[in-house]
Formats: structure tokens, sequence, C-alpha cells
């Protein structure tokens, strides 16, 4: 059910998933602007949250350089706190995103049936362009539209992979202890994927 869920993995959520979390909220909310609709009402079309395969940072704050690339690119990081993975969280997903092919595995062990809906984020921006758009849902700026459409773009990307594994470039770099020029070239990545997730989501 409303709203379209999407759960970011990483290692210890402080640094790759953090950003994709907020930079995917930031894409909604910049292209509900385009369409003349309340930004702030983002929350009631897709839920973007994230957890680390590990718990060494849980209650942290985003790591600094993470949160420099999140505010640079207009985003907001108030309220964030990492945690680690739980199978409940996993359970309340309908899109899995992580930033490694190791965590896929971790995710996918832990919940067998989330194969199907878990991807690493590099892996899904490249399916999204194998996916006919046309033959999803109608695409509106509602709940119930982007439930729909969301949850037959993950059944048309899972069906695009046609059981490959995803490929080692499509893994994220740990940035953590690394530079800001670092950071900013994860943050680029994961732009690269929730960009078109965002494009495909919404009219």
């Amino acid at each position: 059910m409303p709203p379209f869920t999407v759960l970011h993995v990483c290692m210890g959520n402080i640094c790759r998933s953090p950003m994709a979390e907020r930079l995917l909220v930031l894409a909604v909310r910049e292209r509900l602007g385009r369409l003349g609709v309340d930004p702030t009402r983002s929350d009631e079309l897709l839920h973007s949250h994230s957890a680390g395969t590990g718990g060494w940072h849980a209650g942290e704050e985003m790591n600094p350089p993470a949160a420099r690339q999140v505010l640079s690119r207009g985003g907001d990081v108030d309220g964030f706190a990492a945690r680690k993975l739980r199978s409940d969280l996993i359970d309340a997903a309908d899109l899995v995103l992580t930033a490694t092919a190791d965590q896929q595995e971790y995710v996918v062990a832990l919940r067998p049936d989330a194969a199907a809906r878990t991807f690493v984020l590099g892996e899904f921006g490249r399916l999204l362009g194998l996916v006919d758009a046309a033959a999803l849902p109608p695409a509106e700026a509602t709940g119930e539209a982007v439930y729909a459409r969301g949850v037959a773009l993950v059944a048309a990307a899972d069906a695009a992979r046609q059981g490959a594994s995803a490929l080692h470039s499509d893994d994220l770099d740990d940035p953590w202890g690394r530079g800001d020029q670092c950071f900013s070239r994860v943050a680029d990545e994961i732009e690269e994927t929730v960009h078109p997730l965002t494009a495909a989501l919404l009219p």
C-alpha cells in the first residue's frame, strides 16, 4: 500500500545509504515542484529510508562529508540517525537498493522472498533503461498511482535482469575516510539512478 517505500542499504549507514535516502527525497521534491505540486507532499507519495548491514554507528548522524554532499545539492539531513538493518524493514520495502553486490546478498540471505525487489543501486539504474515505461500504469502525482507504477517498475526491472548478477561496476565505492572528491563522485553515481527512478515514477 502507498506510499511506495524504498529502502537503501550500505555497510554502516552513515555515508552511501543516507546520501541515497536523502538524494531520492530531494529528486522527488524537485520533480513535484516542477509539476506545480507542493514538494512537502513527497512523503505521501514515496518513503525513502535506509539502514546498514552493521550496527557500529547506530544512532549517529550522517558522516559530515556525506552530509555536505546532500546539503550542497539542496537536500536535507535533519533528523537522520544511523540504524542496523532488520528483517521487518526489508519486509516493508517495495524496493531495496544496496550499495554493493555483497550487501544485496546479505539482504537476500535475511529475506529470500525479497530477491525480486532487491538490486544493487547501479544495477537498478542500468535496468531502468531497459524498462518500457509506456507499459507501466499511468504516471500521476498521487500516492496510489506512484505505488502502482513503482511496484510494476520493480517487477519490470527484475524481469529485465533475467536472473543475471550485478556487474562489479554497479557497486558504489565506500567513501568512508576519503576526501570530498570521492564523496562527490559517489553522490553523482547515486543521482545517476535516483533521478531516472524519480522520472519513471512521476509525470
